[in-house]
């Protein structure tokens, strides 16, 4: 790549980390004081996402 174009990708970069940081500070306090913690759903998708990369490898690999 050339240097404008990480340059660019570096301040995109950044400007993502700074439209992105509020929000999960916020998520995160809003999470602390929920009533309810959804472990199930979080380890189902844990487990999907682990199925498709293997999916991904696997395919790649014939």
């Amino acid at each position: 790549m050339d240097i404008w174009q990480q340059l660019l990708a570096v301040a995109l970069g950044v400007m993502v980390l700074f439209i992105a940081v509020p929000s999960i500070k916020g998520a995160m306090q809003r999470s602390k004081e929920a009533d309810e913690k959804h472990w199930g759903t979080v380890i189902l998708l844990a487990a999907v996402l682990i199925g498709f990369v293997i999916f991904l490898i696997s395919s790649v690999r014939q």
